[in-house]
């Protein structure tokens, strides 16, 4: 999406090697409109594909999630990263490695809220080594749903992660693919 690469190149920031710091629009910060059209383009990708939920993590895919979700009228699960007292009964779960915060998380999903009659979308806004669709996938997997996609709205390819997860047969549809960034220079993928 040549927009978002605008946007990225306009507003992002390169920290270090390996973070890039998109806070201005994407997730601390939320520029709905782009938000909405980034959104629109996800409608635009699975167009034609039957999906019953979007499933994401907290706290940063919620955004991109419930606007996908608003544009293309489905339901909306996140897996939790802490257990709370309001989730009640059994859950499916998966370990997840979190690349920005460097500590682990045990997400979880109420196992009454996504089934084997499921078809699954996964959106999340970043991804880096895969670690979090790979949890998502497992909890999907675990409920027997059937995996339609993941979409993430940045890739950072020279991380792997996507690349991966697309050797093992999942469909990764990234809006944004960056190849190699260091500050002052980001490469996209074409």
């Amino acid at each position: 999406m040549k927009a978002l690469e605008q946007k990225i190149l306009n507003e992002g920031t390169v920290l270090g090697s390996d973070i890039l710091k998109v806070g201005s629009f994407l997730n601390q910060q939320i520029d709905v409109d782009f938000l909405l059209d980034m959104c629109n383009e996800i409608n635009r990708i699975y167009a034609g594909e039957e999906i019953t939920k979007i499933l994401t993590v907290e706290a940063s895919g919620i955004a991109i999630a419930i606007a996908a979700a608003v544009v293309m009228h489905k339901n909306v699960i996140f897996a939790k990263k802490s257990k709370t007292s309001n989730v009640t009964g059994p859950v499916y779960g998966a370990k997840v490695h979190s690349f920005t915060h460097g500590t682990d998380n045990y997400i979880t999903v109420p196992k009454d809220y996504i089934n084997s009659n499921d078809k699954v979308l996964i959106i999340d806004d970043f991804l880096a080594n895969g670690e979090a669709l790979r949890g998502l996938i497992d909890i999907a997997e675990q409920a027997g749903a059937k995996i339609v996609g993941c979409t993430c709205a940045i890739e950072k390819g020279f991380q792997g992660g996507g690349d991966e997860l697309r050797k093992k047969g999942y469909r990764i549809e990234s809006l944004a693919i960056i190849d190699k960034m260091e500050p002052g220079n980001i490469e996209f993928r074409h």
